[in-house]
Order: C-alpha cells, then sequence, then structure tokens
C-alpha cells in the first residue's frame, strides 16, 4: 500500500533510465537503422564524386526527396489503418489542371488552388465512401480511381501540357525557388508528425489499424478516421501536384502516376511503416524518402543505368521489412 501510494509523495520521482537503455531504444526503432543507411549513402556518394554535395546538386536532391515525402505522410496514415492509396499518383496529375481550369474562368490563383484542393478531397471522400460503406478493398477501389482519373485529366486537358498560373513571388514561394518545395516537405512533415503522435485523430487512426473490433467497442468511429485518412491523402496529392507545376512552370497531363504513388509507399515502408498496421511513423516517412532520393541522385551523378534505380527500390523494401519485423521481436524480447 505504501508503494502504491509513494507515487504521490512530496519530492517523489520515478527512476531515470540509463543512458544505456535509452540508446538501445533509439537504436531499436525502425527509422534508426535507415538514418544509418542515409548517412552511409550520402559518405559513400561524396566520395565517388565531388559534386555531391555542392549547393546546385543539393536543390535537385531536394526536389527528388520533396514529393514523395509530401505523398508518404498521407500513405503511412493509410497504411496504419489497413489501407492504400493506389490513385494519389493520379490525383497529383489532375489537380494543376483543375487548378487552371479554375483559374482561366477568373477565379484568382489562390482561389483556384482551393477549388483544386476540394476536388481532391472530394475524390478522397468517394474512395473513402466505396471502400468503407459497400466493403470493397480500398485496393480494387483505388486501382479504379487511377484509371478513371487518368481519363479525366487526359480529358479535360486534351492531351497537352498546360502553362501554370501565377506571378514570380507565388511561383518562387511554392516551388519556383530551388528548395521551397522541399521546405514544404518538412512543414508537412512535422505537421502529420504531430497529428499522427499527439492529437485524438492520430491515436484513433493506430488504435483503428491495431484492431479494428477492438477499436470500435473503444468507440472510436473506424469508418470515419478511415474515409478522413482518404480525403487526407488525396489533398496531400493534389498539393503536392500543384507544388510541382509551380516548380517546373507547366503541367503534363502524364505526370504522377504510377511511379510517384510507389515512392510515397516505399518511403513510408522504408522508414518503418507496417504494411499489416497499427505501426508507423511520419518522420520515419521523411527518412525512406531522403534514402531513395539520394540513391537517384547518386545514380544519376555516377551515369548508373536508371533501371538499377527500381532494383534497388525492391531490395530495399524487402530489406526494410525483414530488419523491421526483426526489430520487433527484439523491441518484444526486451518488454518480456
Amino acid at each position: 500500500m505504501q508503494q502504491r501510494n509513494e507515487p504521490a509523495r512530496a519530492g517523489y520521482s520515478p527512476p531515470r533510465r540509463s543512458l544505456y537503455a535509452r540508446v538501445l531504444d533509439l537504436a531499436l526503432r525502425p527509422e534508426a537503422s535507415v538514418v544509418v543507411v542515409a548517412l552511409v549513402l550520402v559518405v559513400y556518394f561524396e566520395a565517388s564524386t565531388s559534386n555531391f554535395l555542392t549547393d546546385a546538386n543539393l536543390q535537385t536532391l531536394s526536389q527528388f526527396v520533396a514529393a514523395p515525402v509530401i505523398l508518404a505522410c498521407g500513405e503511412i496514415m493509410l497504411l496504419i489503418c489497413r489501407e492504400i492509396d493506389l490513385s494519389v499518383g493520379q490525383v497529383f496529375a489532375l489537380a494543376p489542371f483543375v487548378m487552371e481550369k479554375a483559374y482561366n474562368i477568373g477565379i484568382p490563383v489562390i482561389g483556384a488552388m482551393g477549388v483544386a484542393l476540394i476536388v481532391c478531397a472530394l475524390i478522397g471522400l468517394v474512395i473513402g465512401l466505396i471502400t468503407i460503406r459497400l466493403s470493397v478493398p480500398s485496393f480494387i477501389t483505388t486501382l479504379g480511381m487511377f484509371f478513371l482519373i487518368t481519363g479525366i485529366t487526359l480529358t479535360i486537358s486534351r492531351g497537352f501540357p498546360a502553362d501554370t498560373p501565377g506571378g514570380a513571388g507565388l511561383t518562387a514561394v511554392l516551388g519556383g525557388w530551388g528548395y521551397a518545395e522541399f521546405l514544404w516537405s518538412l512543414v508537412i512533415v512535422a505537421i502529420m508528425h504531430v497529428v499522427l503522435r499527439h492529437t485524438r485523430w492520430g491515436l484513433h487512426t493506430i488504435a483503428t489499424g491495431g484492431g479494428a473490433i477492438a477499436a470500435a467497442e473503444a468507440g472510436i468511429n473506424i469508418n470515419r478516421i478511415k474515409i478522413g485518412n482518404f480525403m487526407l491523402t488525396s489533398t496531400l496529392g493534389g498539393f503536392c501536384g500543384i507544388l510541382e507545376a509551380f516548380r517546373i512552370g507547366s503541367t503534363d497531363p502524364l505526370a504522377g502516376g504510377s511511379n510517384i504513388m510507389f515512392l510515397g509507399v516505399a518511403s513510408g515502408v522504408i522508414g518503418g511503416t507496417a504494411i499489416a498496421g497499427g505501426a508507423g511513423t511520419i518522420i520515419g516517412g521523411l527518412v525512406g524518402g531522403i534514402v531513395l532520393g539520394i540513391l537517384q541522385d547518386g545514380f544519376t551523378l555516377l551515369g548508373i543505368n536508371a533501371f538499377m534505380f527500381d532494383i534497388i527500390i525492391g531490395a530495399a523494401i524487402l530489406l526494410a521489412m525483414v530488419a523491421n519485423i526483426q526489430l520487433a521481436r527484439w523491441r518484444g524480447m526486451r518488454v518480456e
């Protein structure tokens, strides 16, 4: 009885954990090994070519990293609650054309962006309602939506690129400046990290992925959580496409697609997000995206065949899954 009441006594503080225990906990985090890989790659490519850490190349690297990281923020939320969105790459391509059409009918650029993001959110809502209300697997729902949105994008664009509206100042802020898109990705990562780890929405997302029945019995509206995360993913995909349009200065109807979507998913998976649901970190998605960007940029500098990049991505995903499963076992053994 004395021990139970001891924490309430004045001046009591729980025993501090040893430095070794804290370091070991950090080392066993899913994203820790990926950070080490990123550092090794930086050292390797800098030693292989003197151009890797130059300002010009770092700007290029930041552009390789930004888009997959932004998409990963949404995909991680879905993967945690055991869903996936295969159509977000086409939402990425559609959003700039919606913005351009809205601007052409007289809506200011910022308002046109808002219209495009609303359309993206509605696409996510439709995906969520079909998946949840009609019990269609999200893989099938979003695969169908992938082709549907592709057709819509090609129809409204007539297959031709479109110039991105906006003045020089707005363009620089939204992607024209070398590091602008990467800074936007860091802002989104910071916001989504807080949402996932420190808000009720994030905790309910993790609980939904950990066990939908138990979460529902605890009073969590799992349908609302999943639909909301579909809307979030589509909105982030559209915003990312708009940033890319401002960076490049024009929009290609064939931009995005499955490649950018899979890079987003791969960033999350390599960063420690469990495909089985219930676990994942936004910071891990950032680190995973940085690793993929370093590989892509480093291979380009060294003149290595682009096909090798796909081989490396496949191997990295497999190794990440094996490593994450093993780390989970070790963490379980330490808890026991």
